[in-house]
């Protein structure tokens, strides 16, 4: 049994690995060791996540995908997130949550057959409450943002996100200096769409 433990933040600005020593304590105080990290700025309401999806043909039977909380894994819509189980299931990865303790116990092989089916149901019944309890929530919160955009469009005071110009600038000194794309991503953590971005305002090939 592996330990895959899978970051996500949902933009550039935040920081993916937030939560890293929080899973790496709970795995060895089970006597685990995390064996791969999986690491995204990506939404969680969008099932195409890279990362998600290498982690995914990563598993073994058996493994443990394992989150700080189930929110990170999935905002997903219920036709999304029924797709995505039955990737999980058919692989049988065991999903463990840190704001779940029901899914601790899919951490270890402890307890007869018996036991572990009744706390897999269980556990499978609180996953669906928590993933559309996720789910409600992004959705609300897109509401308020909405709102509040339409709001300060109106009063004429709605910029959008300001740029990060200090990243940016760094991003098109790399470029000029002939650093690769993936080079890039890796040290300053910015998806490849910022690189992108950057790399066409300063027409640098990829």
């Amino acid at each position: 049994m592996l330990v895959r433990a899978y970051l996500r933040a949902s933009t550039d600005d935040q920081d993916a690995n937030r939560a890293r020593d929080q899973l790496k304590a709970f795995a060895a105080e089970r006597g685990l060791k995390v064996a791969a990290w999986y690491i995204e700025n990506e939404s969680g309401a969008k099932l195409a996540r890279p990362e998600l999806f290498r982690l995914l043909g990563d598993a073994q039977p058996g493994d443990v995908l394992l989150v700080e909380q189930l929110d990170r894994l999935s905002r997903l819509t219920a036709g999304d997130w029924e797709r995505l189980k039955t990737e999980l299931t058919s692989r049988r990865l065991r999903v463990v949550a840190l704001d779940l303790p029901t899914s601790w116990m899919m951490a270890t092989n402890a307890g007869d057959e018996f036991t572990g089916r009744m706390f897999e149901a269980i556990n499978g019944m609180l996953l669906d409450m928590l993933a559309a309890v996720a789910r409600k929530d992004y959705d609300y919160r897109r509401r308020r943002q909405a709102q509040g955009q339409a709001k300060a469009k109106a009063e004429g005071r709605y910029k959008g996100r300001p740029e990060d110009a200090g990243r940016n600038a760094g991003i098109a000194s790399m470029l000029e200096a002939g650093q690769s794309w993936s080079m890039i991503q890796n040290i300053t953590g910015c998806s490849r769409a910022t690189v992108a971005k950057v790399a066409k305002r300063t027409a640098a090939p990829q």
